[in-house]
């Protein structure tokens, strides 16, 4: 039963669930026009510099990618919950205290991924990585 009691296994499926996401979303930015315009828009509503806009490019390729390898995983976690936060509070702070038609939360998405953030910031990447800490 030691298969069921692995938690570098656990921390490299949580890895790659987390990495992947993140990872097809800042794929998407890439080809997305207006999306460095729209982000600084809302950045600028708070009082933000615009060029933090090119924060999404750090918090969703570069965090990933360190996620996905292994490598320097609790900066990654870090990198991609602070992510997480500003996308909960720049483009979903309407929907917080709301839920969809199923009764889901309708930023759970997003709450997961910053949990998930957070728990590898925390715990590190396991053994089944490049670097592992």
């Amino acid at each position: 039963m030691s298969f069921f009691n692995n938690e570098h296994l656990g921390k490299l499926i949580l890895r790659l669930a987390l990495g992947v996401t993140l990872l097809l979303h800042g794929i998407a930015k890439i080809g997305a026009p207006n999306v460095l315009e729209v982000i600084g828009n809302h950045l600028e509503h708070w009082s933000l510099p615009t060029p933090l806009a090119f924060g999404v490019f750090i918090g969703e390729l570069m965090a990933p990618l360190m996620i996905l390898a292994g490598w320097r995983c609790r900066i990654g976690g870090g990198l991609a919950a602070i992510n997480m936060l500003f996308a909960i509070v720049l483009m979903r702070l309407g929907a917080v205290w709301s839920l969809s038609d199923t009764g889901g939360w309708n930023i759970e998405t997003e709450v997961l991924m910053l949990g998930a953030a957070l728990a590898l910031m925390f715990c590190g990447s396991g053994r089944m990585a490049i670097r592992p800490d």
